[in-house]
């Protein structure tokens, strides 16, 4: 983590090892949860706005960062679980959540199954299986994760090279994503299983549409709802209108790319404090 001011941990809980950052000391719980090709190490200038009034925590999903890569199932259900046993361990009450990118699957179920564990739902330019994320299915990287025995063929010793071409191509702000966080980006893939993470995410977003169709029917997200689009996009909101209960609460960051929370931290958390105060 980029960050001295951070506390790490790491808890065993669901049958993987997860590692967390932490900040703040007051407030009401923000958790923060990564996309591709990230880690926590993403919300590195979030998190000091964000703690400034509420007590902040971002995990490396398992398969992520420091959390554990060994065998196992890194399914977006798998991850849901981790962070229902995560907000538990925390032993903090319900959190304000935010699901970056590719990690919206695994926040969706977690509101499906235990909505209990949730204040807010804030989305950041993420997307469902069943919900059009389906037309991003030919993207390069992700036919290259979800393909079996691929990634470690293809990809060892090219880490840095694999993670900045995402950002770089999807990012509008020139020079948001220094060469420190693309080094922090690539030593995490770069660890003995180090893609698993992104693997299964993806391998879940590509067929688990009909299954979130099903939970967004019989289990709407009962909680209130931001949805953070980047440069007009809307995408975030139109997908969330269809799961939520209620209405969905809509903030645009206008000249900014996908990665928010590394290329507008100051929007992002003046976007991310508005929804959450005024609840």
């Amino acid at each position: 983590m980029l960050s001295t001011s951070l506390n790490h941990h790491s808890a065993s809980l669901n049958g993987a090892t997860l590692h967390y950052v932490s900040a703040g000391e007051h407030g009401s719980p923000i958790l923060l949860v990564h996309g591709f090709p990230e880690t926590s190490a993403a919300f590195h200038e979030l998190i000091p706005l964000l703690a400034q009034t509420h007590r902040v925590f971002a995990v490396d999903l398992r398969g992520f960062g420091d959390s554990s890569h060994d065998d196992g199932d890194y399914s977006s259900a798998a991850s849901a679980e981790d962070l229902h046993h995560l907000i538990g361990h925390l032993g903090l009450g319900p959190v304000h959540i935010t699901a970056q990118d590719i990690s919206g699957g695994a926040v969706f179920r977690l509101a499906a199954t235990h909505s209990e564990d949730l204040l807010s739902v804030t989305g950041i330019e993420t997307g469902l299986a069943g919900f059009g994320f389906e037309r991003l299915a030919g993207v390069w990287y992700i036919r290259v994760l979800v393909t079996p025995g691929i990634p470690e063929m293809l990809l060892g010793g090219r880490e840095r090279d694999v993670v900045a071409w995402p950002l770089r191509a999807m990012t509008a702000i020139e020079g948001s994503v220094p060469e420190e966080v693309l080094d922090e980006f690539a030593r995490a893939y770069a660890v003995a299983g180090g893609w698993r993470g992104a693997a299964g995410l993806y391998t879940s977003a590509l067929s688990e549409g009909e299954e979130l169709k099903a939970l967004a029917a019989a289990s709407p997200i009962n909680v209130p709802v931001l949805a953070v689009g980047a440069s007009g996009g809307s995408f975030t909101a139109d997908t969330l209108d269809q799961v939520s209960a209620a209405p969905v609460s809509r903030v645009l960051i206008e000249g900014a790319g996908h990665y928010l929370a590394l290329e507008a931290a100051e929007s992002l958390a003046a976007a991310i404090l508005a929804f959450v105060d005024e609840l």
